[in-house]
């Protein structure tokens, strides 16, 4: 891979591999979830741990790396909208993962890009690129392709299909969504604002949030099973530090530009799931994921 990073040299060897070992590490997480799911774990639970143990670990690289801490008023007015925001979005998409084969709940999250630009014209009045419109109609059939919408893969047709696999839909889409609103924001209201500084805030209220819902489904439902345990272990461990690696390896090795590589995500998430728990999807699917992954990526890629 020959792409450029910001600092606008060639990316390495080094750069390229951390960049695969967090869509790696990103995908691996969410088939523990799903595994962790499966055996009792409700997805509030998930997200209270896997975010409070995160905030926990970023918030001692701030004290061992002396981050300055200083928030300016708009960063404490915007910091708590954006931790909502990805609250619901980790609500939403582990929702998505539980009801959906997990590949394909990450594929129809792949389509946040598409909601960044809506957003942005939404709320800041940007254009949208013409090169992100012309890839919204090939995202889309891709899409289309993965999820099987008219049900001719799996012999069902669309009535049964979609009876199948609407709600998980719906909950990946969602998580799109807020996921899309949660980067333009942070584009223009926390964008000066050190990342890590940034992430332990977030997922500090992300965890206070994902408390509250805890508590109003009466506590932690906990996994009732061994496998379900080591789930949430693997889930907890593989986010925090995939996270971890984001600010502090990524950085020095000047990959921002080409952080679009690791959307691979979900073909990571789709050999993992097929190996450890035993989902498959039709080939015409995996054509389909291929075309959104590859959309993807073009556009993260793409020159600004």
């Amino acid at each position: 891979m020959t792409g450029r990073s910001a600092a606008g040299t060639a990316l390495s060897g080094a750069a390229f591999a951390t960049l695969l070992l967090i869509a790696l590490m990103m995908g691996a997480n969410h088939v523990a979830a799903r595994m962790a799911f499966d055996h009792g774990l409700d997805v509030a639970t998930a997200v209270t741990v896997r975010s409070g143990v995160t905030a926990l670990v970023v918030g001692v690289l701030l004290v061992v790396q002396r981050v300055t801490m200083r928030l300016t008023p708009r960063h404490r007015r915007m910091l708590p909208i954006l931790g909502l925001l990805i609250a619901l979005q980790s609500l939403c998409l582990y929702s998505a993962v539980a009801r959906l084969p997990v590949a394909l709940a990450l594929l129809a999250f792949n389509t946040y890009p598409l909601w960044t630009a809506l957003w942005a014209r939404v709320v800041y009045g940007q254009r949208p690129e013409p090169r992100v419109l012309r890839a919204m109609p090939v995202l889309l059939l891709g899409l289309a392709l993965a999820l099987d919408v008219l049900g001719a893969a799996s012999g069902l047709g669309a009535t049964a299909q979609w009876s199948r696999i609407g709600i998980g839909v719906a909950f990946a889409m969602a998580a799109a969504a807020l996921f899309g609103l949660a980067l333009v924001v942070t584009q223009h209201e926390a964008g000066d604002l050190d990342g890590r500084l940034r992430t332990a805030t977030t997922m500090g209220v992300v965890t206070l949030l994902a408390l509250v819902v805890v508590a109003t489904q009466g506590g932690f439902h906990l996994p009732r099973a061994t496998p379900g345990w080591w789930g949430l272990a693997a889930l907890t461990f593989l986010y925090g530090t995939a996270f971890t690696i984001m600010f502090t390896v990524l950085p020095r090795l000047g990959v921002v530009a080409n952080s679009a590589i690791m959307n691979v995500e979900p073909i990571f998430a789709l050999a993992l799931a097929w190996a450890i728990l035993g989902q498959s999807i039709a080939p015409s699917q995996v054509a389909g994921g291929i075309l959104v992954v590859g959309t993807v990526i073009a556009l993260g890629l793409r020159r600004r």
